[in-house]
């Protein structure tokens, strides 16, 4: 922890001695202080001026001005919420859909090659089907993180729930449980950890494809944020928002990993 806070001293130390600017020389006219004033905002923004706009958007975050001026933790909580919804239906769809692949090798056999056809598409290559047939910027959106959740779950599930040993199995049958008992009471807590370790990659990748939908579909959400200050020439706000991306995504991170290391299963 020493060493992390003090590489980040050096690499605030060095970006503002990089970055700093003098005053330069006083312009005689209006066109001169025009081009100065433009070179100046052109240039990447020291941590100082980063570190003021943070203070000033974290004192008040939820203010809402109208479409284009919201705080950041309005910005956040839009993109959250779309997160969330997105994230909560691919597990409804992936953890069932795991475990009958899991237990049945034939439908293992059946539905491995769409799995492997579609894995490897993009979010973000549905998105145009997307907003054609839902006709939706916001539900296209939760749509795409629906797809992009999806995979790993599914494949963690499934893989999960196969590696289980088959004496377990053996003894759920000899004691004559039905198979929906059988797979809560004894495959469940066995493919627990996997699944989870599937739920952490997904949310990962949900909040990082997020960021890039909601700069395709505007309106409202962090990637909006950024795409919209990228347009006013802020790069503070662009750098103060790409930090609060990283900071949300190790919340989520955080949150799934530490349930991961909770729940353990031992023979």
């Amino acid at each position: 922890m020493l060493v992390s806070l003090l590489l980040l001293a050096l690499l605030l130390f060095f970006w503002e001695v990089a970055t700093r600017t003098d005053a330069g020389p006083r312009a005689h006219n209006e066109y001169e202080a025009l081009v100065a004033r433009a070179e100046e905002t052109a240039r990447i923004p020291p941590p100082s001026e980063v570190l003021r706009l943070a203070v000033e958007q974290l004192s008040d975050p939820l203010y809402d001005r109208g479409p284009n001026d919201k705080g950041i933790g309005l910005q956040l909580m839009f993109s959250l919420g779309r997160v969330l919804t997105g994230y909560f239906f691919a597990l409804c769809v992936a953890i069932p859909a795991g475990f009958l692949i899991g237990m049945s090798p034939l439908m293992l056999r059946a539905l491995n090659p769409f799995i492997q056809l579609l894995k490897p598409i993009s979010p973000l290559a549905w998105m145009p089907i997307a907003l054609f047939m839902i006709k939706d910027s916001v539900s296209s959106s939760i749509f795409v993180i629906f797809i992009c959740s999806l995979w790993p779950v599914l494949i963690n599930t499934a893989f999960g729930v196969s590696s289980v040993r088959r004496d377990f199995i053996n003894v759920a049958k000899t004691l004559e449980l039905t198979a929906l008992r059988t797979a809560f009471t004894v495959i469940l807590p066995a493919a627990a950890p996997t699944i989870l370790t599937g739920m952490r990659i997904s949310i990962g990748i949900s909040w990082l494809v997020i960021v890039a939908a909601e700069m395709l579909v505007g309106g409202t959400g962090i990637g909006y944020y950024v795409w919209n200050e990228w347009n006013n020439l802020d790069l503070a706000a662009v750098i103060f928002s790409i930090v609060m991306i990283g900071v949300v995504g190790m919340a989520l991170d955080a949150a799934l990993g530490y349930a991961t290391k909770k729940l353990s299963y031992q023979d």
